[in-house]
């Protein structure tokens, strides 16, 4: 599939995505595959939206030898392997991948902003 391709990350840090799913409707969200090469690190950031809360669960395919480990300090759920968090209300980042390569499956979705009454 010719639309499967290979993009620089947003962070200009070395890494790469894929875009594999994207939509505006019913709910909008993103579904990428990552790819960390050796050398790749993404430095401490949130990633704001606007009225909205922003969400993405990111599952670790492959790990790298070492480094490019996830760090949020405030994630709704954490395993090895699995990461629930809210880039926006969350600073996070990723180590150094020092040896090796690191591949994540990531999908993104926004919701409303909760209404308080």
């Amino acid at each position: 599939m010719a639309w499967l391709k290979w993009l620089r990350g947003r962070q200009g840090t070395g890494y790469d995505k894929m875009l594999l799913a994207t939509a505006r409707w019913p709910l909008p969200f993103d579904c990428y595959l990552l790819r960390y090469p050796q050398g790749s690190a993404i430095p401490p950031h949130t990633d704001p939206v606007t009225d909205k809360r922003h969400y993405r669960l990111n599952i670790v395919v492959k790990r790298a030898v070492e480094g490019g480990d996830f760090l949020c300090a405030t994630p709704i759920f954490a395993t090895a392997r699995i990461k629930l968090f809210r880039p926006d209300a969350c600073e996070h980042a990723v180590s150094e991948v020092k040896k090796g390569s690191r591949y994540v499956f990531s999908l993104g979705w926004v919701l409303p902003s909760q209404v308080t009454r």
